[in-house]
């Protein structure tokens, strides 16, 4: 038989049925169980902006496209990483300091806040790069304590000798858009950067108030 009754002409949905909480024997209350029917499953959004006719369809398609085009991006970074002998972040963290070095070079701050990362990432990563020849890093002459990171004349020339493959496969990568899009999505990207910094923290404080209750 159906789990759905008609009411005159229109069909309503059971509502799911909540097992009552109960108490383990160190008094603790536990949450009750919820038995849902097929069908009954919420949507994952509930912003009407990301719903289409109260479904979460699209946003869905749109979570597995950014997946599947940060997935790609990966790669592509792998690659082109692996044409200077160095890691995908690592070669996140080179093409950094062309665009920030300057004159002066560029501080590990700088680095950190352009790629969203922490800085004690930057100093790790950019460590193993002097290592390997590909940035110098000298005393910041406003600041004993900080560095300053520029490119050596192996890094720039590695780069150059690449130039040609890295733009062709930004290129084709980014086909798709033209000077209105990228516009656009540049806005939409920096404003998702800066929501989903949210998101990250209070995916942090759920997981310390797991901690915190798992610990009574």
């Amino acid at each position: 038989m159906s789990a759905y009754k008609k009411v005159g002409k229109r069909t309503t949905v059971p509502k799911p049925r909540v097992n009552a909480p109960h108490v383990s024997p160190s008094g603790r209350r536990i949450a009750a169980s919820v038995s849902v029917s097929v069908g009954s499953i919420p949507t994952s959004v509930s912003r009407q902006a990301l719903l289409g006719k109260n479904s979460d369809k699209r946003f869905r398609q749109l979570v597995y496209d950014l997946l599947t085009v940060s997935s790609r991006m990966t790669v592509v970074r792998e690659h082109l990483g692996k044409r200077l002998k160095i890691s995908a972040p690592q070669y996140s963290l080179l093409m950094a300091v062309v665009q920030l070095e300057g004159e002066k070079g560029v501080g590990n701050s700088a680095l950190a806040r352009l790629l969203h990362v922490s800085t004690a990432f930057v100093a790790t990563e950019t460590g193993k790069l002097e290592q390997l020849g590909l940035v110098v890093k000298r005393a910041d002459p406003d600041d004993g304590r900080a560095v300053r990171l520029s490119l050596t004349r192996h890094a720039r020339e590695a780069i150059v000798r690449n130039g040609d493959e890295i733009r062709a496969i930004n290129d084709t990568f980014f086909g798709a858009l033209d000077a209105s899009a990228f516009a656009s999505l540049s806005v939409i990207m920096r404003a998702l950067v800066q929501s989903s910094e949210i998101a990250m923290v209070q995916i942090s404080s759920s997981a310390a108030l797991e901690l915190c209750v798992a610990a009574e």
